[in-house]
């Protein structure tokens, strides 16, 4: 009986998950499948993946959501790693904790507009090159919002996901023994050689799980390249949802649910390995 009572505890939320989840992603295969018998598609037939995967539209749009989604969570990984590392060797004070929480709980809309206040050709950064005459007019500014190659949806990732990793990888350094440094040390290892031999492998599976999730998240989101992407090329996540919305229901919407299936499949490739590699990582321990 102690052995399934968790299970029992957790089976009505289980149970309540699965039945949402589950309608909504059969009814999306079937519906990208051609089965859509409300509209009069009663034909099972893989034409519209084979249609999306001809369109350079949706190409440009999985390496739009791909290329953003890796750029950001390596280099949200790679300051977080540096952060949390500065902050295992210092006091670690409730104002510093704070202040790497605050860009968690801040909603992503929110860090959409801040981007929008200080990167746009009408922002902060523009009005004080053109106040000390770097630039005659705000035109000449390189925006970084709304551009082809998704540096605001990068940026904003970057700000969401940088305090994510450098708690995770603080959490980490903490629990790891002060005397394997100093052992090394007294080898003759440097501060680098210290890192890089004793502190990075011990560290390395978080980073990569915490890699994994930052990834999946910022491929499947909707509403940052929503508001702050480029007209074209589109995120693939905001492509589905214009064809979703499209006039054209015969056409548009099992396309949409075919780039849905795709972003789900995807996800769930990232999830089995990030379970993959949590029971490698609990073995280890």
């Amino acid at each position: 009986m102690n052995k399934i009572k968790p299970y029992l505890l957790i089976a009505p939320a289980t149970i309540l998950l699965t039945l949402i989840m589950g309608i909504g992603i059969i009814t999306c295969i079937c519906q990208s499948l051609g089965c859509f018998p409300q509209i009069g598609l009663n034909n099972i037939t893989f034409d519209y993946y084979k249609e999306i995967l001809r369109d350079k539209q949706f190409i440009e749009s999985l390496c739009l959501s791909l290329k953003t989604a890796f750029i950001s969570s390596i280099i949200s990984v790679g300051i977080g790693l540096l952060l949390a590392y500065c902050m295992s060797k210092s006091k670690f004070s409730k104002i510093r904790y704070f202040m790497i929480n605050l860009p968690i709980i801040v909603p992503h809309i929110v860090v959409v507009i801040l981007i929008f206040a200080i990167f746009s050709k009408s922002g902060i950064i523009s009005r004080i090159l053109f106040n000390i005459g770097i630039i005659n007019d705000s035109n000449e500014f390189i925006s970084l919002v709304n551009d082809k190659y998704g540096i605001g949806i990068i940026l904003v990732y970057i700000y969401k996901g940088t305090p994510f990793i450098a708690m995770t990888a603080y959490n980490v350094l903490k629990s790891i023994d002060d005397k394997l440094e100093f052992v090394a040390k007294n080898l003759g290892a440097n501060n680098y050689q210290t890192f890089k031999f004793v502190i990075l492998p011990q560290i390395l599976p978080s980073l990569i799980s915490s890699f994994i999730i930052l990834f999946a998240f910022s491929f499947g989101s909707f509403e940052v390249p929503y508001l702050i992407g480029a007209t074209n090329p589109k995120a693939l996540p905001v492509n589905a949802y214009i064809n979703y919305i499209g006039l054209d229901l015969i056409n548009q919407r099992p396309k949409a649910m075919a780039m849905n299936t795709i972003i789900a499949i995807i996800s769930f490739v990232l999830l089995i390995i990030y379970n993959n590699l949590l029971n490698k990582i609990n073995r280890y321990k």
